[in-house]
C-alpha cells in the first residue's frame, strides 16, 4: 500500500553538433556514473549523472568538446553498443557488421571483428566474461573478451544452415531484430527467434551460457520489437506482444525459464499502441515499458502486488522524442531517459505510504486512485471501497482533512490538475463499490511539471517544479450536495511563483500555521514557506543533515507550550530530528496523535531493519535523555523479547504504513506480500485509556478495556479509589450497559494493576492510597449507583446480585435475603409492575450460584436460619437430595434455639453458637463447657453472660487449667486467683519462674516460716537448674539468709561487683578470698580465650583471601577463553595459590571459642559465657561454592555481645578493686585485641568482596589493624 513518487526530476539538453542528428543508443558506466550517447552521426557523448549525495545537478548543456566522432566506412553507422567494464571501453556494432572497441578516455578506436549481416545487438553477461551478438541474418555469436568465439548458432532453428531468412532486405539485414536478455547469474541468456513461416510470430528461445545449446522455447507469439528482459532475481522474463489482429492493445506477458507462460496484463492504452523498450529495474521491483501512442510517448512503471499489476508513474513526452530509457543498474529507483533530439532527465524516485494522517487509503493505479478508509476496513489493495477515475495517469497527489472539509488533488501525467471534494469519512459507507470519474480543473495558466504538490488550506495548492514553487488557488462553482462528493466546476489559478536555487526534496504543510509549509531543498536545508527572502530563511531549528525524501511535521504539547516537530528519513534509513539522530536502522516511521482535543502529537512510531517496532513517546524526544535513548534504539539487542518500547514484528521486511489514531490506537503494517495488518501496542492502548479517564470518558475507557483485554481495575487503580467511588454514578451513567457492568464487576480485585502488571507502560497514576477495602467499595460504589440511575429491570437486579457475591467477602446472606423478598412475590402471586422489574426467584438463584460456590450459598442460606430458602437452593445447586433432605428435617424437629446452635456450629460461628446453647437453659450446660474448651477464644464472652457464681468459678478454673496447658503460666496464674486457687497459682507462678509471685501466694496462704525457708531452698535450686544464678543468689539471700551460697551464685552468674559488695556488706573475709580467687581464675581463663581467638581470626582471614584470590583467577581465565584468548598460566597460578592455603584451614585445628572455658566454672557459667560472642552460621565446607560469603558471615559473627561486654567490664572493675592490676590489664589488652582484630577482619573483607584486584601489600589483616587503632573509637564502653 505504497505510491511511487518523483522526488527529483533534472534535466539536460544535448548540444548536437550536426543538424538532423538523432540520438539512437545509450549505455551506462557504472564505476563512474556517467552515461555514453551514441548519435546518428557516429557521435559518442558522454556525461556524468547528477550526483544525489552531493545535492549536485546538470547546470548547463554539454559542449562539443565533449562528443567524440567514431570513425566508420561511408554509409555505416552505429546499430548497437554496451560498455565493458573489465575493459573500461564501449563495444560498438555497426550495420556493416563491424565491431569496435572504443576507448571513451584516451578516445581511440579498434577494430575487433566483423560479422555478416550486420550487428543487430550486443549484450554483456552480468559477470563480464561474456559477449554475446547477433547478427542482422539471425546469427547468435558468443565470444571472450579476448574476442575469442565461443559458439555461433541461428536463431531461426527451423531452418538450413545455408538458408537466408525471408525477411531480409535488399542491403542483408533482416527487418526483424533480435535482442539479448541475460538472467541475473549469467547462466542463461535468451532471444528472440526468427519470424515462423514469413509471419510476425517469433519464439522465445532460452539458451545455456557454457554450452550454447538450446535450453527451451516458448509457443510463437507476435511479439513487439526490442520488447523482452530477464528480470535480476532470475524468476520472470517479461516481453510484450501485439494483440492488433485481435482488436486489443499490447499484452505484457512473463515467460519461466522453461519457455511456459506464467502470467500476463493487458496495457490501457488504444489497439494502435506498442511497446517500444521494457526494462526491470536492479532489484526486479519496478517493471518500466516504452509505450508509443498515436498522440505520445509514454514510459510507465509498474509494480505487482497481491497478484496484481499497478501502474505508479507514468511520464508523457511528445511524439516526435521517441523517448527511450535506461535504469541505474546499482540504484533501483533511479532512471534515466532521453530523446532522440537530445534532451536527457534524470529521475529519482521514492515510495511513499499510500495512507494519508487520517488513516485514509489512496493507492495510485494509472489514472485511478482506490480509496478505502483504513478505520472502517482493512482491505489491501486492489481491493478498495470506491475509486476515483481521471483521464490520464496520476503523478502526485495530495489529501486534505481537517473539521470543515476532505480534500484530494491529483496532478497527472499531462499535466492537468483535478481536485475532488468528499464528505466526512463516517458518511463514505454509502459509496461502496461507487467508481466517480473527476472532470479536470480549468486552468487559467497552465503550472509548469509540478512535484510535491501541498495543500496549504482548503482554498491553497503548493507544487514543486524545476527552478520554482508554484502556489495554485483552487475553488468551485457548483455547490456541493451534503454527503456528496464534489467532482466537477473546479477552477485553478496560479496566484505565485516563488524561484528556488536548488531543487526541492520535500513539501510538508506546518501544523502550526495555515498557510504555511516547511520545503526541504537538496543537501537537508529546510525552508519556511511562504517568506520574504525564501532561499535566505533556512530554519536551523528544523534543518537535516542530510538529504532526506521522506519527512514529516507534527504539532507537539510541550508543558502546555506547543511546538512543531519535523523529522527526517534519508535513503541510509537513518532517521534525523534536527542535527540529531533517533534511529540509524530505521524502514518507516508515522506520528500516532492521542486524541486531545488540541490534536497534538503524543507518540512516534517507527519500524527498523531489524523487524521492530518502537514506540516513543514525544516527550522524551523533546525533553528526555535523548541520547541514551537513541543509543539504545540503535545498539541494544532485544532477542525476541518485546518490551515497553517496542514489538517484535512477525514478518520480515514488515513495515508501518499508517496509524489509527485516538482512541483506536492501532499501527498498520503491511508485509511484502501485501498483506495488511494492524497491531495494537500496549503502550498506545493504554496510552489512550489513561487519556479516556483522565477525561473521565468511562465509556469510552471500558470498551477499550475490553476491546484489548486489558484488566478492568486499570480503571479504579488510574481514578484512585476514592475518586471513582465518587465518580461511579458518572461511570454507570456513561457505560450505559449492564453486560459491561456486570463484567467489570466479576473483573475487580483488591491488587494495584498500574503497580504490578502496567507499571512498565503507566508510570504514574492519579489514584490515592486508601486503606479500605478496594473491592468491597467498588461494589458498593457501583451498587448504590444502579439503584439510583438504573431503572429498575430484571438485567438491573442481576447485575446488584453481582455486586454482592463479588464483594469480599461475598454478602451472599444480602443476596439470599433480597431473592427471598422475590420468592415472597411470587408465593403471594403478585403481577403487579414492581413483580416485573425483577427477575424469577430461580432465574436470580442460579445466576448466584453461578458467581460463587454452591456450598458457600447453601451455608448462607442456613445462616438465616431459613430451611425453605436452603431447600431451594440445595435443589437448583443440585446436591444430592438423599443428604440434604434428611439433614433438613432433623433440624426442622429441633427447638428454635437448638436448630440455631447447630447450624451455627457447622457454620463455624462458635460465639453465636454458644449464645444459642446458652440460651437454651441449663440441660444443655455440658455442651455449653464442651463448646467453650473446644475453642478456649470464647471464654470472655462466656463470662460476661454468666451469672451464676458456682458456673463463674467453673468456667475460670477451666480457663486457667487451659492457659496452664499452653504454659502461658503467669496469665493462669492469674486466672487461678480470681477463683482463689492458691495452690494452682503457685504451681504456675513457680512454672514461669516469678518467685516474687510465689511468695505473694505464699503469704495469701499464710505459710509458716520453716515452710516459707523451704520452698525458697526449692526456689534456689530450680533457679540454679534453670540457669538463672543470679536469681537464686537473691532468694538464697533475702528469705534464706545465706550469704555464702548466695555470693556463690553471683560468681556462677559472674555478676562480680555485686558479689563482692555482698562480701564486704557481711565483713567476711573468707567470702572476699572467695571472690577474689575465682575473678582470677576467671580472667587468667578469658586472657587464654581471647588470644586464641584472635589467632583463629588470622587464620579465617588468610583462608578468605586464599579463596578470594583464586576465585578471581578462575574468573579471568573463563573471561579470555570467551574471548578466544587462552592464558595458560592462569591453571598454574591458581595451582599454587591452592596448594599455598591448602594447610590453612581454620575449621578442624582449633577447638570452639564456646567450649573453653574456666576449669573452675559450672556448666551453667560456660553456658552463660557462650554468649558473649554472637553465633556464627553453619558448618562451613572448604571449596564449597559458598565458603567465601560463609568466611564473611562467620567473621562478623565473632563479634563481641552487649553480655559479654557487660561481663568484661564487671570483672575487670573487680579486679582493680581488688589490687589485681596486671591481670585486669591482661584481660582487658586481650580482648581490646581480639575486638579490634574482628573489625578488622571485617572491613577487609568487606573492602574485597566487590573488588577485582587483591592488593598484597594493603590487603592485609596487619594493615587493617593499624588502620583502625589510629581511628578515635567510641564503641569501647567496656574499657575501664
Amino acid at each position: 500500500m505504497k505510491n511511487l513518487k518523483v522526488v527529483t526530476e533534472v534535466s539536460l539538453q544535448l548540444d548536437l553538433l550536426s543538424e538532423g542528428e538523432n540520438v539512437l543508443l545509450s549505455s551506462y558506466d557504472i564505476e563512474r556514473n556517467r552515461v555514453f550517447f551514441a548519435s546518428s552521426s557516429n557521435l559518442i557523448y558522454t556525461i556524468p549523472l547528477p550526483s544525489s549525495q552531493q545535492g549536485t545537478e546538470w547546470s548547463q548543456s554539454l559542449t562539443t568538446s565533449e562528443a567524440e566522432l567514431v570513425d566508420l566506412e561511408p554509409g555505416d553507422c552505429i546499430a548497437a553498443m554496451d560498455y565493458l567494464m573489465e575493459k573500461e571501453a564501449l563495444i560498438i556494432g555497426s550495420t556493416n557488421g563491424c565491431l569496435l572497441l572504443y576507448n571513451v578516455d584516451e578516445k581511440s578506436v579498434e577494430t575487433v571483428g566483423r560479422v555478416e549481416g550486420g550487428v543487430d545487438s550486443i549484450a554483456s553477461s552480468p559477470d563480464g566474461a561474456l559477449l554475446s551478438v547477433t547478427t542482422g541474418l539471425g546469427q547468435l555469436l558468443v565470444m571472450t573478451h579476448d574476442w575469442e568465439v565461443l559458439y555461433e548458432n541461428s536463431l531461426d532453428q527451423q531452418a538450413p544452415e545455408n538458408d537466408v531468412p525471408s525477411d531480409v532486405d535488399f542491403t542483408g539485414r533482416q527487418s526483424q531484430t533480435y535482442p539479448i536478455t541475460w538472467r541475473g547469474d549469467g547462466k542463461y541468456f535468451a532471444t528472440l527467434g526468427v519470424p515462423c513461416n514469413s509471419s510476425c510470430m517469433q519464439k522465445l528461445i532460452v539458451w545455456e551460457r557454457d554450452s550454447g545449446t538450446l535450453h527451451s522455447s516458448s509457443q510463437p507469439k507476435a511479439f513487439m520489437q526490442g520488447s523482452i528482459d530477464w528480470m535480476l532475481s532470475g524468476a520472470k522474463i517479461a516481453s510484450a506482444c501485439d494483440r492488433k489482429a485481435e482488436g486489443k492493445p499490447p499484452l505484457v506477458v512473463f515467460f519461466e525459464r522453461n519457455g511456459l507462460e506464467r502470467n500476463s496484463f493487458s496495457l490501457d492504452e488504444l489497439v494502435e499502441s506498442t511497446v517500444e523498450t521494457i526494462k526491470w529495474n536492479c532489484n526486479s521491483e519496478l517493471l518500466a515499458t516504452c509505450v508509443a501512442c498515436s498522440e505520445y510517448d509514454a514510459v510507465k512503471i509498474w509494480y505487482f502486488s497481491n497478484n496484481h499489476w499497478y501502474l505508479k508513474q507514468e511520464m508523457r513526452f511528445p511524439k516526435e522524442d521517441r523517448v527511450r530509457f535506461l535504469w541505474d543498474p546499482t540504484k533501483p529507483l533511479s532512471l534515466v531517459s532521453w530523446t532522440v533530439s537530445g534532451r536527457v532527465v534524470s529521475y529519482k524516485f521514492a515510495w511513499f505510504s499510500a495512507v494519508a494522517e487520517t488513516s485514509t487509503s489512496l493507492v495510485v493505479d494509472g489514472s485511478s486512485v482506490l480509496v478505502t478508509p483504513l478505520t472502517i476496513s482493512l482491505m489491501p489493495p486492489p481491493m478498495f471501497l470506491f475509486n476515483f477515475k481521471f483521464h490520464a495517469s496520476v503523478r502526485d497527489l495530495s489529501f486534505l482533512s481537517n473539521n470543515v472539509k476532505n480534500l484530494l488533488a491529483a496532478y497527472l501525467c499531462d499535466g492537468s490538475l483535478c481536485v475532488v471534494e468528499l464528505p466526512e469519512t463516517n458518511e463514505w459507507d454509502q459509496f461502496e463499490g461507487n467508481e466517480f470519474t473527476v472532470e479536470n480543473c480549468l486552468l487559467d495558466l497552465k503550472p509548469d511539471n509540478l512535484l510535491h504538490l501541498s495543500w496549504l488550506d482548503t482554498h491553497t495548492l503548493l507544487g514543486v517544479s524545476s527552478s520554482s514553487l508554484q502556489e495554485i488557488e483552487v475553488a468551485c462553482s457548483e455547490n456541493s450536495l451534503p454527503g456528496g462528493v464534489c467532482l466537477s466546476g473546479w477552477h485553478a489559478k496560479l496566484t505565485k511563483k516563488t524561484s528556488i536555487e536548488n531543487p526541492a526534496v520535500s513539501v510538508v504543510s506546518n501544523p502550526a500555521k495555515v498557510g504555511s509549509a516547511f520545503v526541504q531543498i537538496n543537501g537537508g536545508a529546510v525552508l519556511e514557506y511562504p517568506s520574504n527572502n525564501f532561499n535566505r530563511s533556512t530554519n536551523t531549528n528544523f534543518s537535516l543533515p542530510f538529504t532526506c525524501p521522506w519527512m514529516r511535521s507534527a504539532l507537539c504539547n510541550e508543558n502546555g507550550i506547543f511546538r512543531i516537530l519535523l523529522l527526517g528519513l534519508d535513503e541510509t534509513g537513518r532517521l534525523h530530528y534536527g542535527k540529531k539522530t533517533i534511529c540509524t536502522n530505521c524502514t518507516s516511521f508515522s506520528f500516532y496523535r492521542g486524541g486531545h482535543s488540541d490534536q497534538a502529537a503524543t507518540h512516534l512510531l517507527f519500524t527498523t531493519k531489524q523487524d521492530i517496532l518502537f514506540i516513543v513517546e514525544i516527550n522524551e524526544i523533546l525533553n528526555g535523555d535523548l541520547e541514551l535513548k537513541l543509543e539504545s534504539y540503535n545498539t541494544k539487542s532485544y532477542k525476541g523479547k518485546e518490551g515497553r518500547d517496542h514489538v517484535i514484528l512477525w514478518e520480515r521486511g514488515a513495515k508501518l504504513i499508517g496509524v489509527l489514531h485516538g482512541d483506536e490506537a492501532g499501527a498498520i503494517m503491511q508485509t511484502n506480500r501485501g498483506n495488511l495488518e494492524c497491531i495494537y501496542p500496549r503502550k498506545l492502548v493504554l496510552s489512550s485509556i489513561v487519556n479516556a479517564l483522565s477525561q473521565r470518558r468511562f465509556r469510552d475507557a471500558i470498551t477499550m478495556v475490553r476491546r484489548h483485554r486489558i484488566d478492568f481495575n486499570v480503571i479504579v487503580d488510574y481514578c484512585g479509589l476514592k475518586s471513582f467511588v465518587k465518580s461511579a454514578s458518572d461511570f454507570v451513567t456513561q457505560v450505559n450497559n449492564l453486560g459491561h457492568i456486570t463484567e467489570f464487576v466479576c473483573s475487580v480485585k483488591k491488587e494495584n494493576v498500574i503497580d504490578k502488571l502496567y507499571k512498565a507502560y503507566i508510570s504514574l497514576s492519579c489514584g490515592d492510597e486508601s486503606s479500605e477495602n478496594k473491592v468491597t467499595s467498588v461494589l458498593t460504589a457501583v451498587r448504590k449507583a444502579l439503584e439510583e440511575k438504573i431503572p429498575e429491570s430484571p438485567s438491573r437486579e442481576l447485575c446488584i446480585l453481582t455486586t454482592l457475591a463479588r464483594s469480599e467477602p461475598p454478602l451472599l446472606e444480602e443476596a439470599l435475603k433480597r431473592i427471598k423478598l422475590v420468592r415472597e412475590l411470587e408465593l403471594v402471586r403478585v403481577d403487579d409492575a414492581k413483580r416485573q422489574t425483577y427477575p424469577s426467584a430461580e432465574e436470580a438463584l442460579k445466576h448466584l450460584l453461578w458467581l460463587t460456590d454452591p456450598e458457600s450459598v447453601f451455608n448462607a442460606a442456613l445462616g438465616l436460619y431459613d430451611l425453605n430458602l436452603a431447600a431451594i437452593v440445595a435443589l437448583n445447586s443440585q446436591k444430592d437430595p438423599k443428604e440434604f433432605i434428611p439433614y433438613l428435617k432433623g433440624l426442622e424437629q429441633l427447638s428454635p434455639a437448638v436448630m440455631r446452635y447447630t447450624i451455627d456450629l457447622k457454620l463455624g460461628r462458635n460465639e453465636s453458637a454458644l449464645k444459642n446453647i446458652f440460651s437454651a437453659g441449663d440441660m444443655y450446660w455440658d455442651d455449653f463447657t464442651k463448646l467453650l474448651n473446644a475453642n478456649p477464644s470464647l471464654f470472655p464472652f462466656a463470662l460476661q453472660m454468666i451469672t451464676n457464681p458456682d458456673k463463674k468459678r467453673e468456667v475460670l478454673e477451666a480457663w486457667g487449667d487451659y492457659l496452664y496447658e499452653e504454659k502461658l503460666f503467669e496469665e493462669a496464674a492469674t486466672t487461678y486467683l480470681c477463683c482463689n486457687l492458691y495452690n494452682k497459682s503457685m504451681k504456675a507462678y513457680r512454672g514461669c519462674g516469678d518467685w516474687r509471685g510465689v511468695f505473694t501466694v505464699a503469704g495469701l496462704m499464710q505459710l509458716q516460716k520453716p515452710q516459707v525457708v523451704s520452698l525458697a531452698s526449692e526456689l534456689c535450686e530450680e533457679f540454679q537448674a534453670m540457669g538463672k544464678p543470679g536469681e537464686a543468689a537473691r532468694v538464697s539471700l533475702e528469705y534464706c539468709n545465706d550469704v555464702e551460697k548466695g555470693i556463690g551464685y553471683y560468681i556462677m552468674a559472674r555478676e562480680w561487683e555485686e558479689a563482692l559488695r555482698i562480701a564486704y556488706m557481711h565483713e567476711k573475709e573468707e567470702l572476699v578470698r572467695d571472690v577474689r580467687e575465682a575473678a582470677l581464675e576467671c580472667g587468667s581463663s578469658l586472657v587464654s580465650e581471647y588470644e586464641e581467638g584472635s589467632v583463629k581470626l588470622g587464620k579465617y582471614v588468610a583462608r578468605y583471601l586464599a579463596v578470594r584470590q583464586r576465585r578471581l583467577v578462575l574468573a579471568a581465565k573463563i573471561r579470555s577463553e570467551e574471548d578466544g584468548l587462552v592464558n595458560g598460566g592462569d591453571d598454574d597460578v591458581a595451582s599454587e595459590i591452592s596448594t599455598t592455603f591448602s594447610e590453612m584451614s581454620a575449621y578442624t585445628t582449633s577447638r570452639s571459642l564456646k567450649d573453653s572455658g574456666s576449669s573452675v566454672t559450672t556448666s551453667t557459667a560456660s553456658k552463660a559465657r557462650g554468649g558473649r560472642r554472637q553465633k556464627k552460621g553453619g558448618k562451613i565446607r572448604a571449596g564449597s561454592p559458598g565458603e567465601e560469603l560463609a568466611l564473611v558471615e562467620h567473621l562478623r559473627g565473632m563479634a563481641l555481645a552487649s553480655g559479654a561486654q557487660r561481663e568484661i567490664k564487671s570483672l575487670v572493675v573487680v579486679l582493680l578493686s581488688l589490687g589485681k592490676y596486671d591481670i585486669a590489664r591482661q584481660v582487658q589488652n586481650c580482648v581490646d585485641n581480639f575486638e579490634v582484630t574482628q573489625k578488622a577482619a571485617v572491613k577487609l573483607a568487606e573492602d574485597t568482596i566487590g573488588n577485582e584486584i587483591i592488593d598484597e601489600a594493603a590487603h592485609t589483616l596487619e594493615n587493617y589493624v593499624k588502620i583502625l587503632r589510629a581511628l578515635p573509637r567510641h564503641d569501647i564502653s567496656w574499657h575501664t
